[in-house]
């Protein structure tokens, strides 16, 4: 079969930078997936993105599809002719179907019965035909958040377009697009070489744009220009590029031909926080800052230009000139905000609605307080210092800094109430209260943020939960999900023994009267130790294994971590397997006997067999050997010490009848089996690492 190489170019105004690589993908998603349901193989696929074009090329594309047998079944032989011989209904049918008469019809074995069938020639379809069906399809399934139209027209797009091209080997495939007639030229940089440039071979598209159009048209090629420019930038002066990945995406995203310059500022600015004067030139200006050794941010910045300029310096003074403004709100924000202390702030905050049901960010503030000190009672932080941070924690949201920076907040109350003298633990935990933001963010350095850190999510979490408004679905408009996952880390990486059962209870008892449903408290647990799964099986631990430790609902997430840790570990070990069967089957077994409350305890006495005399003193032995461990939290080796039971446990169901026919010495063989379980379940309930 000949193949040709397919280009498909859709060039418009400038596209939404933070839409342009998942527009790009879906593209080539959908043109990809649409060819193979076609059957029509192809090699590789590229994929090119500017803020003015989307383009696809697909290499060594077959010209046509295969031709094809299709077979059609019909009815069994049995039901398709009567005793006669003759045709039924059914048959005829599957014959009139098919456009041809009973004796056109064949006969095939299929799924055990003889059927009758048809067998179709289909002719292949050229791909030329095919393209512009699949480009309109792969359009109009993009993931397009707002259309627009333009002109008179009622198509309707992400952006107007003003060109396209089909080049299919060196034939053009003209088609309509979205208005537009599509050809074989392509279109340069709008500043740099804004004319058509022809093609002739799909092949020549990256090579032809670089070189006579001054456009960079792959997005990775181009980002990684970007980086380099700006490092070879910083290199020049001695510092360090601070290159955000977010900030390179997007400014990749704004050019087609990168040009890397470096401009400055007044070096009195750096008396502002440098988060905000890095925020001011990121959010802004899309700049990249640069920093010294020490990481101290230095009065440069890097901007990307989309223009090869004859008189850079002309850019460079545009630029100063344009981010000075910026820098000068910045600091005229900081210098007004320290003029009032931040708990001259606090009141204001019952202005703030937290939540309708839940109050305002004052009535937040004050549960908070509470809860923090209550904790803190429990570690061996200072609870006055947990207590200040939280009356503090919020006063930064009325700063006329974080009404202009939204993500300072946190970061400004600490530097204001550094300003103003309080503690460096309460500034320190202001600032962490937040932590952490994301997955694999931060987590506090202190005890005090970290404290801080639970109360401000614990409160969240039970309000909404009290008030009926947990996550749903994909819905989590206040992010419980992502902080059920921060108040685990923070538990069990700062090894903080708290039990999540205690703490939830006691932000459940800040809140006032009848605020929240009665079953909140319950809620809650259940929902933050469902989040431990997610987190576990990123980190390689079987669900079968999580099972085994959640099955027991350890209140402690640094206990039920040791657990899972052992576990794991155990799980390892060549008795793993049989001793999780033993332990299923013992499980099993005493299902089937109801409830032991009412049964009599085990008696020594009444163990006849010498296989089920040395279980019982075995089980003696390890529960001694254990109880230490289990009091130390030193599961591993408490399972490592169970392992050795197996050959005893072995030898029991070898040689024991467990069903005796007594009924004193049956029930009293079930005690046996109860006391060996309940052995194994104070450390994790193992039967779930079963592989049946």
């Amino acid at each position: 079969m000949n193949t040709r190489d397919l280009l498909i170019e859709i060039g418009m105004e400038e596209l939404p930078p933070n839409a342009l690589t998942s527009l790009a993908d879906a593209l080539e998603h959908s043109l990809v997936g649409q060819l193979q349901e076609l059957k029509l193989s192809f090699g590789r696929v590229q994929q090119f993105a500017s803020p003015r074009r989307l383009a696809i090329l697909i290499e060594t594309l077959e010209e046509a599809q295969r031709d094809q047998e299709k077979t059609r079944l019909g009815p069994a032989i049995k039901a398709a002719f009567d005793d006669a011989g003759e045709p039924t209904p059914a048959a005829q049918g599957f014959a009139k179907s098919c456009g041809v008469g009973i004796d056109q019809l064949s006969r095939i074995e299929k799924d055990g019965a003889e059927k009758l069938s048809f067998s179709i020639h289909e002719k292949g379809q050229a791909t030329k035909a095919l393209v512009p069906g699949l480009i309109e399809n792969a359009l109009s399934q993009l993931p397009i958040p707002k259309r627009m139209r333009w002109g008179a027209s009622r198509v309707e797009f992400i952006r107007p377009l003003h060109w396209a091209v089909i080049l299919f080997g060196n034939e053009t495939i003209e088609t309509e697009i979205i208005g537009v007639r599509s050809g074989h030229c392509t279109w340069g940089h709008r500043s740099l070489r804004h004319e058509a440039l022809p093609l002739i071979e799909p092949t020549d598209y990256e090579s032809v744009l670089e070189q006579q159009g001054k456009v960079i048209a792959n997005f990775d090629k181009r980002r990684e220009m970007i980086r380099d420019q700006v490092k070879r930038e910083a290199d020049a002066l001695g510092a360090v590029a601070v290159i955000d990945e977010a900030l390179l995406d997007e400014v990749t995203s704004l050019v087609e031909f990168p040009v890397a310059l470096t401009g400055s500022f007044d070096k009195s600015f750096l008396a502002v926080p440098q988060e905000a004067l890095i925020l001011a030139m990121k959010s802004h200006q899309k700049y990249f800052h640069l920093a010294d050794a020490e990481g101290q941010l230095l009065p440069k910045f890097v901007v990307i230009s989309n223009i090869e300029s004859k008189d850079p310096r002309q850019v460079i003074t545009g630029n100063e000139r344009v981010i000075r403004p910026r820098l000068a709100d910045a600091q005229f924000f900081f210098d007004t905000d320290k003029e009032k202390p931040l708990i001259a702030r606090k009141e204001s905050l019952g202005n703030l609605v937290f939540q309708d049901k839940l109050g305002s960010v004052l009535d937040k503030c004050e549960r908070v307080s509470q809860l923090a000190e209550q904790i803190a009672h429990k570690t061996s932080a200072n609870p006055k210092h947990c207590v200040r941070a939280a009356e503090l924690a919020k006063c930064d949201l009325l700063t006329n800094m974080v009404g202009e920076f939204a993500d300072l907040q946190g970061l400004m109350g600490s530097y204001y109430a550094a300003n103003d003298g309080e503690a460096p633990e309460v500034a320190r935990a202001i600032y962490e209260h937040y932590l952490p933001r994301f997955a694999g963010d931060t987590l506090p350095a202190s005890e005090a943020g970290a404290i801080l850190a639970l109360a401000d999510k614990l409160d969240t979490m039970v309000g909404l939960f009290g008030i009926h408004q947990p996550p749903t679905g994909s819905k989590d408009p206040f992010a419980l999900r992502r902080s059920a996952i921060g108040i685990l880390r923070i538990i069990v990486e700062m090894q903080l023994e708290l039990d999540l059962k205690w703490i939830i209870q006691a932000s459940v008892s800040t809140f006032s009267g009848e605020q929240l449903a009665t079953d909140t408290a319950n809620n809650v647990f259940n929902f933050v130790l469902e989040r431990f799964r997610a987190w576990y099986l990123d980190q390689g631990i079987s669900s079968e294994e999580f099972q085994s430790v959640f099955a027991l609902r350890p209140s402690r997430p640094l206990d039920f971590h040791r657990r899972i840790q052992a576990v794991h570990a155990f799980a390892l070990m060549p008795e793993a397997q049989s001793l999780a069967e033993i332990n299923k089957r013992v499980a099993n077994i005493l299902s089937k006997q109801g409830s032991f409350q009412n049964r009599p305890p085990l008696d020594e006495s009444l163990l006849q067999e010498e296989a089920e005399r040395a279980l019982f003193f075995a089980i003696i032995d390890k529960e001694m050997e254990v109880a230490p461990l289990l009091a130390q939290g030193e599961y591993q080796k408490g399972l490592t010490l169970l392992a050795t039971l197996k050959p005893v446990i072995d030898v029991f169901f070898d040689a024991v009848l467990v069903m005796a026919e007594v009924e004193a010495v049956r029930a009293n063989r079930f005690a046996l089996l109860a006391r060996l379980q309940s052995l194994f379940l104070n450390l994790a309930d193992i039967s779930y690492l079963t592989k049946s």
